[in-house]
Parts: C-alpha cells; structure tokens; sequence
C-alpha cells in the first residue's frame, strides 16, 4: 500500500488525518468486521484497535493513501485472528475445518481496496433498527455503530445523562445478543415492512436537531448533518428504494433553511418571516433531485409526500407565493398513508393559511384534543388563528397553554412575546 507521506509526520496532523478517518469509515470498518465475529462489542473493540494502530504507525510510517483501506486491512486481519486464536483455545475437533473457512475469507478478493468487498453497512443499519428493539435504543445504536458518535456525544446530543444513554447500548446489544437478531437486510416483504423503523431512526435523529425539543438552541446543526450524513448513506446503499429518496429529500429541503429559523441571537424565525435569500440553494437543489428520483407521487409514501411539502416552501419566492392548496392536497394524502393527529393538525394549519383564519380554526377545532394532549403546537396553532382573528383574549390563554408545554428556551422566548402582544391587545 502506497503512502501519501515519508518519514515522520507531526502527531496533531496525524490525530487530525484519524479523527477524519474515524468518521468516514467507521461504520464501513465495523461493518466489515462484525461481518467476520458476529458480536458487536468485539466488533468495536477491534475496530478501536485498529484506529489505535493508526495511532501509533501513520506518524513513523507516513499516512496512507487510502486511509480507509488501511484500516479495514487492519480491522478484518485482527478479527481473522482473533477467531483463530479462540478456535485453537477451544480445540475443538472442528477447528481445522473452521481454519479453512477463515483461510478462505482471508484469501478472497484484495483487502486493501475497499470497493472489492462487500459494503456490509445495510446489513448494520437494518440491525441497529431492528423492530425488536425499542425505538430509543435504535436511534443510539444506530448512532454510535454507523454515525461513529462516543457515549458522552449521544448523550449530549439528546441532552440525556450518559449513564442512560450507556444502559441503552448495552440492552440493545443484549438483546441482539439474546434474541440472536439476524445481521442481515431483509428480503422480500420483509424489507418493506422493516425499512420504516430504519427511516424513522433516522428522520428523529434529524428532528431533534431540526426543532430541538429542549435546551437552550432551537436548531441543533449537528444532529441534522449526522442525519444528512446516515441518509446518504442509505441513498448510496439502497439507490432506487422511493421512501429512502424521499427522506434524503426531505431532510436536504427542511435542513436549507435551517439557519434562517433563528435570528443573530437565536430567537425563533417563523417561515413566513425568513430571508429566503439565506436559504441554501445547493441543499435545495440536491433535495428536489432526489424527490425527482423518488418517482411518481401517485404511489408516494409519507416520506415522499413530507418532502413534496418542503419542496412547495422551497419553489416559492416568497410566502405570499406559497402554493397553500397544494400542501393542503399533500397533507390530505398523507393522512391516508400514514394517519396521525399531527398530520391532522399541520393540515389543518395549512387550511387556515389557503382559506383563512377561520377556516383553519374549524379544521383545528374538528381534531381530538386528547389525541395531542400535551403538544405544545396545539395550541400555538390555535393561538395563531385567533391572534389572526383579533381574539386576543382567547389566543393569550392559548400562548399561556403553549408555554407551559414546551421545554425549548427559544420556543419559550417567542411564545412569551406572543402573549404579551395579546395581552396588550395585539
């Protein structure tokens, strides 16, 4: 293997080129080798030791060309080894033969090109989301073995105490391990009926960063790009799956207006009051691509029809330009592919701002108030309508309600200037 530098390279350049390497190839280096020991706390552990030899070689022996391609070199033939030594430990009587499978495996094609060895990281993603484990546990699973994220960054990215977000790595590995959850992508019907937990892993982990349910920021920048980063991942592995399209989509559309959600010092940005011309235009552009991909809306599922939303904000120049009665239509059908009180409630939103205020207001009035007890949207968007109405009274108790609902300091801020300028009678 060739190597992009000779002799001696200074070590922060070097912790640099591994900690780049660490979060492009992570997922592809666990993968492959989880491939070969079938345990994911073995799998991590050589894996860590791989990193660590970059560590200690790439500053002697210069930094390879192909980073990627060194590790997973190093990371499969200290798997092989580690297996052999455990067969020969046991010796058992099927030890020779067991010794030609691995000499087989590490006869195959040449190691040190990546691109001649299976991509396992489907196989690794379906297992992290496996519907056997619990949706929290999916998600930070899913984080720490293909986003490369430690403990302490999960939990700080969920603003949860790491204890906790440790105990749920290490029920989800039981489980897999109890259960023995197959490491594979399922076929057939079955994928069809496993990728939405796959998909919903990965669109909360976007939300959260998206419309940060609590702290201090509203937009954490960070989730959406490891989201971004998990859907490309899927886009590259699974090309021609619609839904995989339409989540790339909506997620590239909603994260192109992600820094105008917040004004210099943070403070909440409605949409109608953005600048769109901050709005990333690449993002745009890459995120309508992949809706076109998607294929036609006439079979469109919810992730489809969430981007085709995002893509009528995106087309339009400004919020008096909003084609309303589209959305409307697109919220309509996805309340029949995937029917939820939040459809219902962003539907009607979309009904009060294509017909008016009092319109969306009915149409608020008409959802089951248990069904969102304790959604803080609820009421903003009940609050809105009347504050549009000139009903200040009634929208000031709707923006106490609002605010007594939500964790976030900046839904927090915003809500409270709402019900002063209600209380003031607008």
């Amino acid at each position: 293997m060739g190597s992009s530098d000779h002799g001696q390279t200074p070590s922060g350049e070097v912790h640099a080129r591994v900690a780049e390497a660490f979060r492009l190839e992570y997922a592809r280096v666990v993968a492959a080798v989880l491939r070969i020991v079938r345990d994911i706390d073995a799998a991590e552990e050589i894996v860590q030791e791989a990193f660590q030899q970059a560590l200690d070689h790439w500053p002697v022996r210069g930094t390879p060309d192909r980073p990627g391609a060194w590790l997973l070199t190093t990371a499969r033939r200290r798997a092989l080894d580690r297996l052999r030594r455990a067969r020969r430990a046991e010796g058992r009587a099927d030890a020779i033969a067991y010794e030609a499978v691995l000499g087989a495996m590490d006869e195959g094609p040449d190691v040190t090109d990546p691109d001649t060895i299976p991509d396992d990281r489907l196989r690794l993603i379906f297992t992290c989301c496996h519907p056997g484990l619990p949706a929290d546990s999916r998600v930070a699973l899913t984080l720490r073995l293909v986003g490369g994220l430690s403990t302490a960054e999960i939990a700080r990215a969920f603003l949860a105490p790491e204890p906790t977000i440790a105990q749920r790595l290490v029920r989800a590995k039981r489980t897999i391990r109890e259960r023995a959850l197959p490491y594979e992508v399922p076929q057939g019907p079955e994928l069809a009926e496993r990728l939405p937990a796959v998909l919903a892993a990965v669109y909360l982990i976007f939300n959260e960063g998206y419309a940060a349910h609590s702290g201090d920021a509203l937009v954490r920048h960070d989730l959406c790009e490891e989201a971004s980063r998990l859907g490309r991942i899927l886009a590259e592995l699974m090309p021609d799956e619609p839904e995989v399209l339409g989540l790339l989509a909506l997620m590239e559309l909603q994260a192109s207006r992600a820094t105008t959600r917040t004004d210099a010092d943070g403070n909440l940005v409605l949409l109608a009051d953005q600048d769109r011309s901050g709005w990333d235009r690449a993002r745009i552009a890459r995120g309508l691509a992949c809706l076109d991909r998607a294929g036609s809306m006439a079979r469109a599922g919810p992730y489809q029809l969430q981007a085709a939303i995002a893509a009528c904000h995106a087309r339009a120049a400004s919020w008096e330009a909003t084609d309303w009665p589209a959305i409307v239509a697109h919220y309509r059908a996805l309340a029949e592919v995937a029917p939820s009180p939040v459809v219902e409630l962003n539907r009607a939103v979309a009904i009060g701002l294509a017909h008016g205020p009092a319109t969306g207001l009915a149409a608020l009035d008409a959802i089951d108030p248990s069904a969102l007890r304790g959604y803080h949207l609820l009421p903003a968007a009940r609050g809105d309508f009347l504050r549009r109405l000139g009903r200040w009274t009634e929208a000031a108790a709707e923006y106490r309600r609002a605010l007594e609902l939500t964790d976030n300091a900046r839904e927090r801020s915003f809500y409270s200037a709402r019900l002063a300028a209600c209380d003031a009678g607008g």
